[in-house]
């Protein structure tokens, strides 16, 4: 009871989920890493990990990294790639209330630097490759003091000028459990960095709060059960499974490039383990979908699929959706890192909506979840210091997300100009300006519009009047025409005044070419909607600029630079 009470009144940690795990259900599994020798499934093999011994080695590595010199607030850059070490070495810093700092290798080496530059970390924890980077790009090297590296062969650890985790774990044996150390529930416990997909990658102050209310959301709203299996393709994500005592089960894959992942391999790893959940990304759930499409496969053991990220598109969702039993939805998850989950919708109901999307609507995403107020505000680039109700505006018109709720982070790291934009004191709580732009709907079903810095505010000619467009309703129109295979709103400079253009890519089997005829019907389909009136600029682009990870985020910033070179006034 004591403890019981420490838990609840004098701090907080993430780990007193797998605590409790490892003493309830200690012989269950808790992560299965699935490890390819090859290209062929019989190649496949799988390391395992109860939750008695994953709680037993988190608390070795953390009594050791104690040992080693770092002490509770420090901050260690974390650059393992997803494994039985990957979830070892996050518990046991959790456990130390050292603070790990996590990045996206697929954000770039310039904004990677740029990361540990902010972050000023302590330590860098990370594989041989990465250690090589690290010594080659300067990584951290002001301010990191301790080295440790994590696998390899001798001869890469040796290049690496760390100490392994090996000899680590030798030089301090722990002979009994680590006193867990317990943080104020808004201490910063985490540090995670935005992809960049938008520009500069942002440090995300996570609090043990925001992991208690993401873990909240899953039980709750998503209804995970102990006792569950999730196939897991994101690094973050995959922890949360041994918190609601469900196992990660990790496919062997890039989870930085999820659209190179090898299909076979997901599937083996669902069908060897009977996972009742998983965690796909737009990229996946076109690649997957594909794949079973091709070859009639079937998920059977699968209740339930979460999507997040970046909007997936109804067409790849109905394809995927093919594999599963018929009672069972893929879950479009909103939010960002900032705060996530926020909203969401089934994929029947979504199915639903499709010709509003089609004509211009934006996508639903679906209503809050339990505990989440969602807020639409005027369109504002300025700093707001204090919620107004007043602010808020009513059903149906398009303005700024701004949302409340327990995993909304307070702060960015290191960036109080960020935070002072994007951020809203309301009273003891923060309220988040998300940069996305959309509405609520008359019942209370929020649809997103695209980015607020993806908007197009047009200056008037002689013949038009000024006219904001917004990127995912004109974009969706367009990309009704047969031809089309993605569409991207831009702006640029035509006689001096800001002006939309629709840069286009068309399917493969199509030409590359904007003959007279696409023109045409690009600028009648423009005609027939409010929403894309006055768009009269077309450009083919063979092949759009988007980000790695879910390959659906356009880089419409490269576009713009791309199209405004090409335009002839």
């Amino acid at each position: 009871m004591a403890s019981q009470l420490r838990e609840n009144n004098d701090g907080a940690n993430l780990c007193r989920h797998l605590v409790s795990a490892a003493k309830t259900i200690p012989d269950s599994l808790a992560v299965a890493v699935q490890q390819a020798n090859g290209k062929s499934i019989s190649g496949l093999r799988y390391q395992e990990m109860d939750f008695q011994t994953l709680n037993t080695k988190s608390d070795e590595l953390a009594s050791a990294l104690i040992y080693h010199g770092l002490t509770p607030g420090m901050k260690a850059v974390l650059m393992v790639t997803p494994s039985i070490d990957f979830f070892c070495l996050t518990f046991a810093l959790f456990k130390a209330g050292i603070i790990p700092i996590l990045v996206d290798p697929g954000m770039g080496v310039k904004n990677l630097k740029q990361c540990f530059i902010e972050a000023k970390p302590d330590a860098f924890i990370g594989i041989p490759k990465a250690h090589i980077a690290r010594r080659l790009f300067g990584w951290g090297k002001p301010t990191v003091k301790h080295l440790i590296n994590v696998g390899g062969s001798a001869f890469a650890q040796a290049l690496t000028g760390a100490t392994s985790l090996e000899s680590l774990l030798k030089a301090n044996p722990a002979t009994e459990p680590f006193n867990m150390r317990w943080l104020d529930e808004d201490a910063m416990a985490a540090i995670l960095f935005t992809s960049g997909s938008t520009g500069t990658p942002k440090g995300v102050v996570y609090s043990h709060k925001m992991f208690e209310a993401q873990i909240t959301a899953l039980k709750d709203d998503y209804a995970i059960k102990p006792g569950e299996r999730d196939l897991a393709t994101f690094p973050l994500f995959s922890l949360f499974g041994p918190a609601l005592g469900m196992a990660s089960i990790v496919p062997d894959m890039d989870a930085s490039k999820p659209i190179t992942a090898n299909p076979d391999f997901i599937f083996a790893a669902i069908e060897k383990y009977q996972c009742s959940n998983m965690f796909v990304n737009p990229a996946l759930i076109e690649r997957l979908g594909g794949a079973g499409e091709a070859c009639q496969h079937k998920l059977t053991s699968i209740q339930r699929v979460i999507s997040a990220g970046a909007p997936a598109t109804i067409s790849s969702i109905k394809r995927f959706s093919k594999m599963l039993n018929d009672e069972v939805e893929v879950l479009n998850s909103y939010g960002a890192t900032e705060s996530l989950p926020l909203s969401k919708i089934g994929s029947k109901a979504m199915f639903n909506t499709t010709d509003i999307t089609d004509n211009g609507g934006g996508i639903c995403v679906g209503k809050a979840i339990d505990g989440v107020d969602i807020a639409i505000i005027t369109i504002d680039e300025q700093p707001i210091s204090s919620w107004d109700e007043a602010l808020r505006l009513p059903a149906d018109t398009i303005g700024e997300i701004v949302v409340k709720g327990p995993m909304v982070s307070r702060s960015y790291y290191q960036r109080d100009s960020a935070t002072k934009i994007a951020k809203i004191k309301d009273g003891s709580e923060i309220r988040h300006r998300m940069g996305d732009l959309g509405y609520l709907d008359s019942d209370g079903l929020l649809w997103m519009c695209g980015r607020k810095a993806h908007r197009v505010d047009a200056e008037a000619t002689t013949a038009n009047e000024p006219k904001r467009y917004y990127s995912i309703p004109c974009e969706r129109i367009f990309n009704t025409h047969s031809d089309v295979k993605r569409s991207a709103l831009v702006g640029v400079k035509v006689a001096g005044r800001v002006t939309p253009l629709v840069c286009i890519e068309l399917k493969q089997s199509v030409a590359c070419s904007l003959s007279n005829k696409l023109y045409s019907e690009l600028k009648a389909i423009a005609e027939q909607h409010s929403q894309t009136q006055g768009i009269e600029r077309f450009l083919i682009h063979p092949d759009f600029p988007v980000d790695i990870r879910h390959n659906a985020k356009i880089f419409r910033e490269k576009l713009a630079v791309w199209a405004q070179k090409e335009i002839k006034e």
